[in-house]
C-alpha cells in the first residue's frame, strides 16, 4: 500500500493518506446548493471586468480580473492551455425530414486530429447524436449547406457513442466545414440555444489549435490589456494543448469516487515548454484546471521513462490512478528531465498522449503552484481538483462566493488560489 504525505498549505501542516483512502472519497461531501439564477447564461461585455476572488493561506479578498497582475507573485510563470473549440455540432435531417444532430467528440479514423481535421473527402468521428431513435439506418444529408455535400452514415453504435463517417464531394477540409455548418458547443447547463456571440465569446483570445469541445473557461477572461500588463511585469508565458472533452461536464455518477470513470483527453506539450519547467524554479501558476491536468500528467509521463514502461509509437498513457498506484519517487526535475533525454534520443518536438488522470484531495502536486479556475458544479472532479489545492477550504471560499454575487460555472467569474 502507498503512503502519500500532503501538505495542507493554509495551516502549515501535513496529513497522511494512503491511496486507497484517496479512492474511497464520498462525492457528497463535495455537493453545494447552486441556485439557477447564479449560473452566468451570458458573458459580461468586457471579459476582465469579472470578478476575481484571490484565496491566499486562508484569507479571501475580492478584486476585478483585470488587477490579476498585480497580484501575482514576481516570480511568477504562467501557462495556459490554447486549445480552440470546435463548432462540433452539425444539423442532419433525413429524406423523411426527420431532424438529427450530431455532435462530433474525437476524431476515430483518422485518429490523429491534426490529420482528420486537414482532410478531404472523407473521416470518421465519435460521436452523439441527438434523436438517435429516428436514425436506424440510411444516410444523413446536412441540413441548410448544399454547396458543402456534407453526408453522414453510421458504422459502429456503443454505449457510449457512435461511430459516424462523413463524406463530401467539395474541396473543402473537415475543419472548414466545421467552421461553416457547425454550431458552437455550448454547456448544457446554460440551458439555452448556441447564439452566434458564442463564437467569439466561448474562445479565449489565445486558442490556437483546433480539437476541443468545451472551452477552458479560466482562460475566457483574459483580454489585450491584461496580457499587456503581464509582459510589462516580466511575467512569462507558456502554452500547452489539452483538447477538452465532453465529458468534462459529466457529473460524478457514483457516491464513492473510487466508481466514477474519468474521460480521456488529448495532451500536446513542445520541447520549448518542458525546458522551461526546468529550468526556472519560480511559482508555476496553471490557468484553468485541464492546464493543471496537462502539466501533472507530464510528471507521470517522466515516471513511465524513468520506469521503462512501453508506449506505441511515442504515444503517452496516463491512466486515471496511475499516480496513486506508482511510487512517484523521482523529483520533478528528474521527471522532466527524462522526457527531454528521451525526445532527444527519438528526436521528437513534442510530445503526445491522452490523459485520464483524476486529482482529488491527498494528491501531491509535482509541478503546479497556484491555480487560477472559475466556480464548479457540484459534485463533479473540477470541484475534487480545487479541493486538492486547499482541502475543504473550499466550502468557505465558494460559500463567501455565493454570499457577494459571484457568477458560476463557464460564464462566470473566476478565483486565483495563492499558496
Amino acid at each position: 500500500m502507498l503512503i502519500f504525505v500532503a501538505q495542507n498549505f493554509h495551516k502549515s501542516k501535513y496529513f497522511v493518506l494512503n491511496s486507497e483512502q484517496m479512492k474511497d472519497i464520498d462525492i457528497n461531501k463535495y455537493n453545494y446548493e447552486l441556485p439557477s439564477e447564479r449560473i452566468a447564461k451570458y458573458p459580461l461585455k468586457k471579459r476582465d471586468a469579472s470578478k476575481l476572488l484571490v484565496y491566499n493561506k486562508g484569507a479571501i479578498e475580492d478584486h476585478i480580473f483585470s488587477e490579476l497582475p498585480e497580484l501575482l507573485p514576481r516570480d511568477t510563470r504562467m501557462f495556459f492551455n490554447n486549445t480552440k473549440v470546435l463548432y462540433a455540432r452539425l444539423p442532419f435531417e433525413k429524406i423523411t425530414g426527420a431532424q438529427i444532430e450530431i455532435f462530433c467528440l474525437e476524431p476515430h479514423d483518422p485518429a490523429d486530429y491534426s490529420m482528420n481535421l486537414t482532410t478531404r473527402k472523407r473521416c470518421q468521428w465519435k460521436c452523439l447524436v441527438g434523436n438517435l431513435k429516428k436514425w436506424k439506418s440510411g444516410v444523413l444529408k446536412l441540413k441548410g449547406h448544399d454547396k458543402i455535400g456534407l453526408e453522414a452514415s453510421m458504422i459502429e453504435k456503443t454505449p457510449e457513442h457512435v461511430v459516424v463517417e462523413f463524406t463530401w464531394k467539395t474541396d473543402f477540409s473537415f475543419a472548414e466545414i466545421l467552421e461553416e455548418a457547425g454550431n458552437v458547443p455550448i454547456p448544457p447547463y446554460l440551458n439555452r440555444a448556441a447564439e452566434e456571440e458564442d463564437k467569439s465569446t466561448y474562445q479565449t483570445t489565445y486558442s490556437k489549435i483546433d480539437g476541443s469541445v468545451a472551452a477552458p473557461t479560466a482562460g475566457l477572461h483574459f483580454t489585450p490589456e491584461v496580457f499587456q500588463q503581464l509582459k510589462a511585469q516580466h511575467i512569462p508565458l507558456h502554452e500547452v494543448t489539452l483538447h477538452v472533452s465532453a465529458g468534462t461536464f459529466r457529473p460524478v455518477d457514483h457516491d464513492n469516487v473510487r466508481r466514477h470513470q474519468m474521460h480521456e483527453e488529448y495532451i500536446h506539450v513542445d520541447r520549448a515548454t518542458i525546458a522551461s519547467l526546468i529550468d526556472n524554479k519560480n511559482n508555476v501558476l496553471a490557468v484553468g484546471t485541464t492546464t493543471v491536468r496537462t502539466l501533472e500528467s507530464l510528471y507521470w509521463i517522466g515516471v513511465q521513462i524513468l520506469n521503462n514502461k512501453p508506449n506505441q509509437e511515442h504515444f503517452f498513457n496516463v491512466e486515471q490512478w496511475e499516480p496513486y498506484k506508482e511510487v512517484g519517487s523521482s523529483t520533478t526535475q528528474e521527471a522532466l528531465k527524462a522526457i527531454l533525454e528521451y525526445m532527444d534520443r527519438f528526436r521528437l518536438d513534442y510530445i503526445t498522449g491522452n490523459t485520464r488522470i483524476i486529482i482529488v484531495p491527498g494528491y501531491e502536486h509535482r509541478v503546479v503552484d497556484l491555480l487560477l479556475t472559475n466556480f464548479h458544479q457540484p459534485k463533479s472532479t473540477l470541484l475534487l481538483l480545487l479541493a486538492s489545492f486547499i482541502g475543504d477550504e473550499w466550502q468557505k471560499m465558494y460559500q463567501h462566493a455565493l454570499n457577494n454575487n459571484y457568477r458560476f460555472l463557464s460564464y462566470g467569474d473566476s478565483c486565483l488560489i495563492k499558496l
